[in-house]
């Protein structure tokens, strides 16, 4: 971590600006792709367009469900009744936490009111068959309410208002971050884990964020750039395990370019 320089505006931007939520390993180039696209929705940042792009795996008969600002109001009314307990440590020190494999899911339990609280099933089968509704592939955790998902499915570039914050709040107390993460609309818990996610970020990947400054997200043969490569690799699979919900384990196309086989295919039929 850089401290004391005259330099550390310019730090703090390009550094938060590459702050985005990735796990997992660099895919191989030389696979081929679903029916030669990818899954997303690109924008300026990304590098890649519309034509290698797409918020469909055709392969997986699978779209990125888009919904009305109604619809993502209503996601955002519905009460969790065993709501998470706030972070108050930093994962980052220790190893990601071990979770056994799952599926997340909505259990409803008073619909005219909008309760309902999250559990974990062995499957999207066993989910289906109990009358959940599967919103994530993977152990719940602290990003999985469906206040959070309102949040994920609506912001494209989710790190494009992230990187504000963490500019904002580069050298300001850690609570701070949390603060003006938790206003784009998450819950606290899980702005907390953006916000350690965002720290362990700067911390771990300086020199190549500074080398990726001016690179899209996605490189030609689709690969992340350095600075999103070291973030996968330094951040991502703490902030998998304790955040939850992802974008591919959501399916939810973003700003951010993947190969299908990544993607997880989530229906997201909520009772809005």
């Amino acid at each position: 971590m850089v401290k004391n320089s005259s330099n550390l505006p310019v730090l703090a931007l390009l550094l938060a600006g590459f702050i985005f939520l990735n796990t997992g390993c660099r895919h191989d180039p030389t696979e081929i792709p679903c029916n030669g696209t990818m899954f997303g929705q690109p924008i300026a940042a990304t590098g890649l367009d519309s034509t290698r792009c797409k918020p469909s795996c055709a392969c997986k008969n699978f779209s990125s469900r888009s919904f009305t600002e109604q619809q993502l109001s209503s996601l955002k009314s519905w009460q969790l009744t065993q709501p998470f307990e706030e972070l108050t440590y930093n994962p980052y020190n220790e190893p990601p936490p071990d979770k056994d494999s799952a599926v997340c899911a909505v259990v409803i339990e008073d619909l005219a009111n909008k309760l309902y609280h999250l559990q974990n099933f062995p499957d999207a089968d066993a989910a289906k068959a109990a009358g959940a509704i599967v919103t994530h592939y993977d152990a719940c955790g602290l990003c999985s309410t469906l206040s959070d998902f309102a949040v994920y499915a609506k912001e494209l570039d989710i790190g494009a208002p992230v990187r504000q914050c963490a500019l904002a709040n580069f050298s300001k107390p850690f609570d701070s971050l949390v603060v003006c993460i938790e206003a784009l609309g998450f819950t606290r818990p899980c702005a907390q884990i953006w916000a350690y996610n965002a720290r362990n970020t700067q911390a771990k990947c300086l020199q190549p964020c500074l080398e990726a400054a001016n690179t899209p997200y996605n490189l030609p043969d689709g690969s992340l750039n350095e600075c999103l490569q070291c973030d996968e690799q330094q951040s991502g699979p703490v902030f998998k395990a304790v955040a939850g919900r992802t974008r591919r384990n959501t399916g939810v196309a973003s700003s951010i370019c993947r190969f299908c086989e990544e993607v997880q295919v989530v229906e997201h039929n909520y009772p809005f």
